[in-house]
């Protein structure tokens, strides 16, 4: 199984995969102008628009429950995974691929607005349902229940053990002479079981309730996780303000010239960058739907700043919390104890949060491991949270037309066995199985949206639209898809025609 799982990274994360999400990204950019720049202030203008219903959720929220999925192990481990592999210049691609991704997350986000359904008392939405509307007939159908059980596998039963994995290994740490210990008191084999069992029980208590539980929850934690997370980094920037400057340049100059190679510094980069931020991934679309909003461009530039949130925020806070107190190596070759760089223990599991607890341990002590340990739950907890309710909505697309109980329960219980294996395995045999996930997804997204201007086009509609009743200054804003040329959205015409 683990032979196979390397097998199918290797193929699903080949080069062509690398340069489609940063070329989507770019394409996208050119494409709205770069919107990612113009309306930075819009951004922040929506990001507290408090405008949910019965139905949906609001635009704060959407964007929680999003950054909930975007914000997890890929910003602390998986950080560490892309500078223990591809050198310090890999920072630079996973900055690269979130300023390019942002327009890819803004796309995908708002055609999930306008091909939204209201599906059982709720808003659902995402690739699927974009894919069948859009192309129609029976080959969007097709397509759309393709990356439907992709979805649900990858979501499912691949991402949750790798975000479980990183919990539990935050519970153990490396000491100098590669002895493991735990990082709170008691026995690791205890600790990890104990972490385990409550990850488990606090899950199902929150996935039980629909996505309104998942979005009130986010909205409370996530933005407490992230600022204080931050603030933690800023701190020890602060303490190290004189090595700036040069973990800048080391940062651009490797990018280039890098120390484990170009190659390897672009690949694990944008491999990393879009674990991360998810762009193009097909993720943060089901969130994008579920908010209630006056026009779909709105949420799609919500959608555009968590990105940045993600990456340029929290991936940079990790990434100078470990290069200015010098805690990684970097992998010469796939053989064990080969090093370009060795500044800790050999056996110092690289996709793992040991850099970044050794990291914040070396300027605060047994504290740093504590509080690494603490985030880490923290992050990925909510973001398994996050990968459910994407399950759950493409399971609900699947079984539109049948009782969806029994196939929801069982949603729930596959979840968290995935949680439970994830947490008790080797973390480079569960790290590859998220890389198929997420791979496997973005293959079908970035194709699917890239079929390529004409999938594209109802966004860029949207966006134009929303920008001319901007300038216009009105009150209210107002969405007619067929005053627009979109096709075969009937949530919002309804809405037109309702006068809402």
């Amino acid at each position: 199984m683990e032979q196979l799982i390397n097998i199918l990274n290797g193929w699903i994360w080949s080069p062509a995969l690398i340069y489609l999400c940063l070329g989507a990204g770019l394409f996208y950019s050119v494409l709205t102008r770069f919107m990612q720049v113009r309306h930075l202030k819009e951004m922040l203008r929506l990001l507290f628009a408090r405008n949910d219903s019965p139905e949906g959720i609001s635009s704060f929220q959407a964007l929680t429950v999003a950054l909930s999925g975007r914000v997890g192990m890929g910003n602390i481990a998986g950080v560490a995974a892309a500078i223990g592999f591809g050198g310090p210049g890999a920072v630079f691609w996973m900055w690269a691929t979130a300023f390019f991704g942002a327009s890819t997350a803004y796309i995908e986000s708002t055609l999930a607005q306008i091909y939204k359904e209201k599906d059982r008392g709720q808003y659902r939405g995402g690739p699927a349902y974009y894919f069948e509307k859009f192309f129609g007939g029976t080959g969007g159908k097709i397509f759309g229940s393709v990356f439907a059980l992709a979805a649900i596998v990858s979501c499912g039963l691949f991402l949750p053990g790798v975000q479980a994995n990183g919990i539990a290994n935050a519970v153990v740490q490396i000491t100098g002479d590669g002895v493991m210990v735990s990082t709170f008191a008691g026995d690791v084999g205890m600790n990890k079981l104990i972490t385990t069992l409550f990850i488990v029980v606090i899950l199902g208590m929150i996935i039980f309730g629909g996505i309104k539980r998942i979005a009130r929850v986010s909205e409370f934690v996530v933005p407490f996780m992230a600022l204080g997370y931050i603030l933690m980094a800023v701190l020890i920037v602060v303490i190290n303000i004189d090595q700036l400057p040069a973990i800048v340049s080391l940062i651009i100059g490797d990018a280039f010239t890098a120390q484990a190679g170009f190659g390897a510094a672009i690949g694990w980069g944008v491999k990393r960058g879009v674990y991360s931020n998810e762009a193009g991934q097909g993720t943060g679309p089901h969130h994008a739907a579920a908010a209630e909003v006056e026009h779909p461009a709105q949420q799609g530039i919500v959608q555009a700043f968590s990105v940045y949130i993600d990456t340029l925020f929290v991936c940079s806070a990790t990434a100078f919390m470990i290069l200015m107190t010098g805690m990684y190596n970097i992998q010469g070759t796939l053989e064990a104890g080969q090093f370009l760089v060795q500044n800790v223990p050999a056996d110092t599991a690289i996709s793992s949060p040991a850099f970044t607890q050794l990291a914040v341990s070396s300027v605060f002590g047994n504290f740093g491991q504590i509080f690494v340990a603490i985030a880490v739950f923290f992050f990925s907890f909510t973001t398994i949270m996050a990968y459910y309710y994407i399950a759950e909505t493409n399971v609900a697309y699947l079984t539109r037309s049948v009782n969806a109980i029994g196939p929801l329960f069982l949603t729930k219980l596959v979840l968290m066995f995935s949680v439970t294996y994830g947490a008790i395995n080797s973390s480079g045999y569960i790290w590859n199985m998220g890389d198929v996930g997420v791979g496997l997804m973005a293959w079908l997204n970035i194709v699917g949206i890239l079929c390529i201007f004409f999938m594209a086009k109802p966004a860029v509609k949207a966006l134009y639209d929303y920008e001319a009743q901007q300038k216009a200054g009105v009150s209210k804003y107002t969405f007619d898809p067929v005053k627009l040329g979109i096709k075969n959205a009937p949530f919002w015409e309804d809405r037109i025609k309702n006068g809402k």
